[in-house]
């Protein structure tokens, strides 16, 4: 790709279509609630989710686990580098870091909650886990911002407690599926309080009325999420709402399609019907119109560390220049720079 692409910003047609067509199979959900994008967003987020899914993929598909994230590490310094990148994913990717201003921090933390799937870490507590789907899906959410041209850190919040709540959905959809290569992601002191041995049951996983508690709760958590997430929502500009409402929904309603299973995912994996997903859809488009309030400055303490990464302006919507976000940059390291000097 040449530089001045890169430069300003433009992600090609053909690199484009290569990535739509990625998640026209892959990424269903996705690919539904972005028809209700405008193109101006739809096409740099569906850029991203390529790339995120393929970031995915190399890793679980990797024999060396460490070797997997390094070789993806290697293809963020390529793009970040803007050196001539030959994989058209990696290409549109580039093409939307470049024009907003996406700060590293967040693909590398995705990364690193890549990693820790790969190494099939377990999670004691739900804010353990928590931490882990703030890196593989709240840094998801806080670029999605970034790209609707919102930098207020309110706004950005709420972004990620939607990709957070995604996740928890997405691990309550799974649970049969994960247990199968081993994975498991249920929080081990609730499997404990539910009278679950964590590992006896991995080695043996079936479907009961202890671990149906134990979805109900995470469904719980997830919805409490998608809840603060609507607020930040209305603070997105007006035609990026029925988009986001719409991905708020379908994966909401995943969760209640678990529910209706009896909580059995397990045996199996829960759809939500075609026709189910038109309803939602135009739900999103009514839930757009209501007015907006102010917002709670209140994050998850482990999405923080996004939160801090991004570059800030308190005017939800409006864009941030180049130079602004350096300005940005080069006070807070003069503020660091300053505490080292203190202490």
């Amino acid at each position: 790709m040449a530089r001045q692409d890169l430069e300003q910003g433009r992600i090609r047609a053909d690199d484009l279509a290569e990535c739509r067509a990625l998640l026209r199979t892959g990424s269903r959900t996705f690919y539904a609630a972005s028809l209700a994008l405008p193109p101006r967003v739809r096409d740099p987020a569906t850029a991203l989710y390529a790339f995120c899914r393929v970031a995915d993929d190399a890793v679980d598909g990797s024999t060396n686990i460490c070797d997997g994230v390094e070789r993806l590490r290697e293809r963020l310094d390529r793009v970040y580098a803007r050196q001539s990148l030959t994989n058209p994913v990696d290409r549109a990717f580039a093409g939307l870091v470049d024009q907003f201003v996406i700060p590293r921090q967040l693909p590398e933390a995705m990364l690193e909650g890549f990693a820790w799937d790969a190494a099939h870490r377990r999670y004691e507590q739900l804010c353990d886990l928590y931490g882990y789907a703030a890196r593989v899906a709240g840094t998801v959410g806080s670029m999605m911002a970034l790209i609707m041209g919102v930098r207020r850190a309110e706004v950005l919040a709420r972004a990620c407690d939607l990709g957070v709540a995604m996740q928890l959905t997405n691990i309550a959809r799974d649970v049969g599926e994960d247990a199968r290569i081993g994975r498991l992601y249920l929080p081990l002191e609730w499997l404990r309080e539910a009278g679950l041995d964590p590992e006896r049951w991995l080695k043996r996983p079936k479907f009961d009325e202890a671990l149906g508690s134990v979805v109900q709760r995470l469904l719980r958590a997830a919805d409490q999420l998608y809840a603060r997430s609507s607020a930040g929502i209305a603070w997105l500009p007006a035609d990026c709402r029925p988009g986001m409402h719409a991905a708020r929904l379908l994966y909401a309603e995943i969760g209640h399609e678990v529910e209706r299973n009896g909580l059995n995912s397990v045996a199996q994996r829960a759809h939500v019907a075609a026709w189910r997903k038109s309803g939602l859809l135009l739900q999103a488009l009514v839930v757009s119109t209501i007015p907006r309030h102010e917002l709670s400055p209140a994050a998850l303490d482990e999405v923080r560390f996004l939160l801090d990464a991004a570059p800030h302006d308190q005017h939800a919507g409006a864009p941030i220049s180049r130079t602004v976000w350096l300005l940005d940059l080069f006070e807070r390291l003069e503020r660091q720079k300053l505490r080292t000097h203190v202490h």
